[in-house]
């Protein structure tokens, strides 16, 4: 299958700091790839790799086969984390603006919602409906490869599944899309994930790849406060979904152990992790010093 970006063993380093290290994906048409990871893990840094905005340190970096300068930008469309739009500018003209640069020559309608304040400035339109101009901006030119930064944040639930609809539909039409996010529901909508931690890429492959080795023991108990108060000071990894006290990464023996020495009577199960809970175990070791 051709692939559209590919980064093999790129670091990045900003003088002392090394922002990015030793860091390869590779994002192939009609995929998503969703890349994971905290507030300053290196996704945003990784990104501009890839878009030719930064040079890496060491690694190398193709983009449609050929280095990132020397790529087609037509075939590429981006929303960066900060939109990319013109907050003085027109709906109307942010658009006209796009379609000049690319020259794009069969330009879609506005959408409904964009379409009712086309002549307002950008600066004073919601949230919702900027990203959905960046994102209608972003595929002005038909590109093949789709890079969003946060696509979403900021925005309500229903605007995220608005917006999701679009990238699906881009993937099904054959775009490949490479898309960072910090939410789970999101991460479980893409083909495949690379987990970043300080700059390192520390997981990969399908959620269900991902999670497969990892399970959580599942504490229901009547007096559901105590039984979180005791596996929280016993330091366990816990956390509370409703009145149910989750442990992941944590053997059933031990949940039960704790629970018994604090006299907290509960049934204690084991289920499946979920990709939240596996990437906080995940985290938690690379800051160990390991990885999967």
């Amino acid at each position: 299958m051709t692939t559209l970006v590919a980064a093999d063993g790129v670091t990045k380093q900003f003088g002392a700091f090394t922002a990015v290290t030793d860091v390869s994906l590779s994002v192939a048409p009609g995929e998503i790839v969703g890349l994971l990871g905290s507030n300053g893990a290196g996704k945003t840094t990784l990104l501009r790799m890839l878009l030719g905005l930064e040079a890496a340190t060491s690694g190398h970096v193709e983009v449609f086969g050929e280095a990132p300068a020397d790529s087609d930008r037509h075939a590429l469309g981006y929303v960066p984390q900060g939109l990319g739009l013109s907050q003085a500018l027109s709906v109307r003209q942010n658009v006209e603006f796009v379609t000049a640069t690319f020259s794009a020559r069969s330009v879609p309608d506005l959408p409904p919602a964009l379409a009712a304040v086309a002549d307002e400035p950008v600066g004073r339109i919601g949230l919702g409906r900027q990203r959905q101009l960046a994102f209608h901006c972003a595929l002005l030119h038909s590109p093949r490869l789709l890079v969003l930064d946060e696509p979403t944040s900021g925005v309500d639930p229903l605007a995220r599944a608005r917006l999701w609809d679009t990238i699906h539909a881009q993937a099904d039409a054959g775009t490949g899309v490479l898309v960072t996010t910090h939410y789970m529901q999101e991460a479980e909508q893409c083909d495949r994930l690379v987990i970043m931690s300080r700059g390192r890429a520390v997981a990969r492959g399908t959620v269900e790849d991902i999670t497969a080795s990892t399970r959580t023991a599942v504490v229901h108990a009547e007096d559901w406060a105590a039984a979180f108060a005791a596996l929280d000071d016993a330091g366990l990894p816990v956390v509370l979904t409703g009145r149910t006290s989750r442990a992941a990464g944590t053997e059933p023996d031990v949940v039960r152990r704790v629970l018994e020495e604090a006299a907290v009577p509960a049934e204690v199960t084991e289920q499946p992790a979920t990709l939240e809970e596996t990437m906080v175990l995940i985290e938690q070791e690379a800051r160990a010093g390991g990885h999967r």
